[in-house]
């Protein structure tokens, strides 16, 4: 499964030459993931995201131009790692006719009390696997089967 996020692009957005700046499109990408992480976190209630995340790592690769225009672009996510203290949020910021960013992002769940990572609950885990690309969940299912036989 996929999460969209749908993303109207403002005139603060634009660099000096119309372009959407390659720092909005980090913007665009966070919003993405809070939408994902916290109104979609399973069930009322639940705690599962509520002690907060930080950002390990992202990447990004820019693949075209994003000129101002009224339509909004999608932000696709989906999960292609889960380990047990970090997980890997893939995205494409497109429309119907082209993508303009290819990205991932590496989250690290987060214990701002104790100052330090926390590992992934059952909760959220089983929320995750929901969004985790099904190449990527052959390839772990795969390492873990591995890993039972040695």
């Amino acid at each position: 499964m996929r999460h969209l996020y749908s993303c109207p692009l403002r005139w603060s957005d634009m660099d000096a030459f119309g372009h959407v700046n390659n720092a909005v499109f980090i913007r665009y990408l966070e919003e993405a993931r809070i939408d994902f992480m916290w109104r979609l976190a399973p069930g009322e209630g639940s705690t599962s995201f509520s002690g907060g995340s930080v950002v390990a790592r992202h990447e990004i690769d820019y693949v075209r131009p994003l000129v101002h225009r009224h339509a909004p672009v999608t932000v696709e996510s989906w999960v292609t790692k889960i380990g047990a203290a970090s997980m890997t949020i893939a995205y494409e910021i497109k429309d119907e006719d082209a993508v303009y960013v290819r990205a991932s992002t590496v989250v690290v769940p987060y214990d701002f009390a104790a100052e330090r990572p926390r590992r992934i609950t059952a909760e959220e885990r089983s929320f995750l696997q929901e969004y985790l690309d099904d190449a990527a969940g052959a390839a772990d299912a795969k390492q873990q089967e591995g890993a039972v036989a040695a």
